[in-house]
């Protein structure tokens, strides 16, 4: 499917995202203390001509984010700084720091309060977000980008993911992912055990039973870190109520302890109680389920298209470039939730501090739009929302099976803390771990997540 087509869809999909957060920890602050001289910051970029060369200004900027610089997101964002500073202007320079996740946006408040956020930084879209927006903290990218003249190499689907996640006319993030999400499963093992590639919900069960008769362990996740086991509550919350039913429990149209949402969570806690996850689930994280699919100890793992960063690395996946196969969530009901509907994020985002925010920044920010498409296929294989020239021939074979994947849907929802605000999503991610280890029904872990929520919309 075209980009243009999935845009179009993804428009209406997160029309009714308003109230979306995908954070697990508290909002940050918007700061008591904003200065009201911040509003026109970003105005000193009015005048500039960017058809030209850069004019090699002298710039240090500082980068705040949850990536080690030889992992994942940071071997990107150091990539184009190097090149930016080696081929195009060599008085730039930059400091990059790491923040573990979970303190991401503890760190976030407090430089907010202080008036001291990074020039760019790694945090959480929607409510978190819309936060820093409100308070007038962030760059306004579309103003930005169309300065520069660049607004058109950001891919056009994760614009309208975000701006949908934000409840924002404009874009004030920048994406660092597209992605599908779904099962990725190792063939020898489905050939071992006779599996086929399920294609409903009951054919999908069957396989789990069958592998673990087979002595398989049928599915791992990263239960130490609770959002890939939550992920799989939505999975089958969403096929068998429809991709908006999280939409529903936001707006307060639908309770999180309806019967359908317990159906949900007591189904993971069925699969931990017949072994399906092996021993200890809350105590694997996700670099371990990644590796325990790759290298044969586990047969399925639930994640998103981000994984091709460890498929494509040959000293992460012994199981080769054809090893690893792809199937999205089952269906249960056609009528309900389709085969091309899809769960879609673009990951964390870069957003830009408006009160730092110059003309040294706004180049940078040009050459960052302009290559961060190419670096991420050449270094990680992968897809960052933006527009590259890669050619399709010289894809690796699981960065082409994610495209394809994009090109089948033709609608697409959210996670299931999402539409959360951060205290009833900690609440939701904190309590699977207890829902997973059989000290919580299902009926108590959705009453827990419903709790948070009336205290919070009182």
């Amino acid at each position: 499917m075209k980009r243009k087509a999935l845009a179009a869809l993804l428009a209406g999909i997160m029309a009714a995202s308003m109230l979306a957060g995908c954070g697990s920890n508290k909002e940050a602050s918007s700061g008591s203390d904003t200065k009201t001289e911040n509003t026109d910051t970003a105005g000193s970029t009015d005048d500039v001509d960017f058809s030209g060369e850069d004019p090699q200004l002298e710039k240090k900027i500082k980068i705040l984010t949850i990536w080690a610089e030889d992992n994942d997101n940071g071997i990107i964002l150091n990539k184009i700084c190097e090149d930016y500073k080696n081929n195009v202007n060599p008085n730039f320079d930059w400091e990059y720091e790491m923040v573990s996740s979970d303190n991401l946006q503890q760190k976030i408040a407090t430089l907010t309060a202080s008036n001291d956020l990074p020039d760019i930084f790694a945090y959480e879209a929607g409510a978190p977000l819309k936060k820093l927006i409100d308070a007038d903290k962030l760059v306004n990218i579309s103003e930005e980008l169309e300065k520069i003249g660049v607004m058109d190499k950001l891919d056009e689907s994760a614009v309208t993911l975000m701006k949908g996640l934000s409840g924002t006319d404009d874009l004030y993030d920048l994406p660092l992912g597209l992605n599908v999400e779904g099962f990725w499963y190792n063939k020898a093992l489905f050939e071992q055990a006779g599996c086929e590639v399920p294609a409903t919900w009951d054919e999908f069960e069957e396989v789990l039973e069958k592998l673990s008769a087979a002595g398989i362990q049928p599915i791992t996740t990263g239960g130490a870190d609770k959002w890939p086991a939550t992920r799989l509550i939505n999975a089958y919350a969403v096929r068998t109520m429809g991709n908006d039913v999280m939409t529903k429990t936001a707006n307060g149209e639908l309770d999180y302890t309806d019967e359908g949402l317990v159906a949900a969570a007591d189904k993971i806690s069925e699969w931990a109680e017949k072994g399906y996850f092996g021993e200890g689930v809350t105590t694997v994280d996700t670099g371990t389920a990644d590796t325990m699919l790759t290298t044969g100890k586990a047969a399925i793992l639930y994640t998103g298209s981000w994984y091709t960063q460890v498929l494509t690395d040959e000293s992460q996946n012994p199981a080769g470039e054809d090893g690893i196969g792809f199937f999205n969530i089952p269906v249960a009901d056609e009528s309900v939730s389709s085969a091309t509907s899809y769960s879609m994020n673009c990951g964390n985002i870069l957003a830009l501090d408006k009160s730092k925010y110059d003309e040294g920044t706004a180049w940078f920010l040009k050459y960052f739009c302009e290559n961060i498409g190419n670096v991420a296929m050449e270094e990680l294989g992968s897809i960052k929302g933006y527009t590259y020239d890669v050619s399709v021939d010289d894809m690796d074979p699981y960065t082409k099976l994610v495209l394809d994947e994009l090109d089948k849907a033709t609608e697409g929802f959210a996670w299931w803390e999402a539409k959360m605000d951060s205290e009833t999503s900690k609440v939701a991610q904190d309590n699977v771990q207890t829902l997973l280890n059989g000290d919580m029904t299902g009926e108590e872990y959705m009453q827990s997540i419903q709790d948070v929520y009336d205290m919070n919309s009182k």
